[in-house]
């Protein structure tokens, strides 16, 4: 019986093709996952939106959080800036590989409101969170003083 000769030559450019490859199969993951670690940190910096609403008496915020839990979400107030913090914990996916992850897992967020607050007078009336949207109502305080005209 005759054993084949192997012609390394041939079989090295076949191995360096293959692991070319693989090195090259790697970086795209890489750069995948960094391209979304970057948009994840972007979105952090500039989510969540946020609507306000002023009426005559109040003004109304509502902040878009999904995927937060209540008890994860921070508010405080200090003059006219309300500052949002929430952090949430990254579940286990079980036996699925996290490939790319957009939703902020940390949100720190600093809102200048359109209202003049004195400080140490700073009061929030209410503040719910349902469904993913975060509803803050803040009291205005009438300045001045009505003129009757006679």
């Amino acid at each position: 019986m005759k054993i084949p000769r192997i012609d390394y030559k041939i079989y090295n450019q076949k191995l360096s093709i293959y692991l070319k490859m693989g090195l090259v199969k790697s970086m795209a993951n890489e750069m995948i996952k960094e391209i979304g670690n970057k948009s994840r940190e972007f979105y952090e910096f500039v989510l969540p939106p946020v609507d306000m609403y002023l009426d005559e008496d109040k003004l109304t915020l509502l902040v878009d959080m999904p995927g937060f839990e209540k008890k994860d979400i921070k508010l405080s107030i200090n003059g006219n800036i309300l500052s949002i913090q929430a952090c949430k914990e990254i579940a286990e996916q079980g036996k699925h590989n996290m490939i790319c992850n957009q939703r902020p897992n940390i949100i720190d967020k600093k809102i200048r409101l359109p209202i003049e607050l004195k400080e140490g007078e700073e009061s929030v009336n209410s503040a719910k969170y349902e469904q993913g949207i975060l509803t803050i109502i803040v009291p205005v305080q009438k300045h001045g003083k009505d003129i009757k005209i006679e």
